[in-house]
């Protein structure tokens, strides 16, 4: 299986991190974002949307979008199971991941990609370019505090997001945790039990994949 991926993409981040989680081997080839190859025809052919991470398989079938891949991935190496086990356990840990998504990940994605000059006129990935909108930006850098905030209550209660065992909704975290960076969004003494998950999370080996 070849994966097209980029180091510094926190989507392409996640499949990484989730497949070494896995211990699975993906043949990474580099599409270099920095540098806009994504918007070449080679890649174009690969993927229209213009994005990473792609996963292409043995057979030549074509997945895209990173929940889908890890999806995938599980299926074919269930253990660990990293969307869950059993109904409930399945129901929690989609439940999370899907909170973690739209309160921690777009609201970062919001914040970078309409404050920073690299992606002037590329606000939102994909074949159409869309112009920043700064007001989404500070939207974003706000809700970034709550989600953190969020995080630090739920963690006061569990080991991890989705309760005792490690699942995506941690793997998606830790890369949204990351990307905040980019804003100066540092996670501090003001919530401790986020500041030990993070630790903890960051330590894991699948972290620096």
């Amino acid at each position: 299986m070849k994966l097209y991926d980029f180091a510094m993409a926190p989507n392409a981040r996640r499949v990484r991190m989730f497949a070494a989680e896995k211990g699975i081997e993906l043949d990474l080839i580099v599409v270099d974002l920095s540098k806009r190859e994504q918007m070449g025809a080679e890649f174009q052919a690969i993927n229209p949307r213009l994005a990473v991470p792609a996963l292409v398989l043995d057979d030549g079938t074509l997945l895209t979008e990173s929940v889908a891949i890890c999806r995938y991935l599980e299926e074919i190496h269930p253990e660990p199971a990293l969307f869950g086990s059993g109904a409930l356990g399945k129901a929690v840990v989609e439940m999370w991941h899907r909170r973690v998504e739209l309160e921690g990940l777009q609201a970062v994605a919001d914040g970078v990609r309409n404050s920073v000059d690299f992606f002037a006129g590329r606000a939102i990935s994909g074949p159409i370019d869309f112009a920043q909108i700064p007001q989404l930006a500070e939207r974003g850098k706000q809700r970034v505090d709550s989600f953190y905030d969020m995080l630090d209550e739920r963690l006061g209660t569990c080991e991890y997001i989705a309760g005792a065992e490690f699942s995506i909704a941690d793997i998606a975290a830790l890369i949204g945790c990351d990307f905040a960076k980019v804003l100066k969004k540092r996670i501090g003494e003001d919530t401790p039990n986020l500041k030990r998950w993070y630790d903890a999370v960051s330590s894991r080996p699948s972290a620096s994949a």
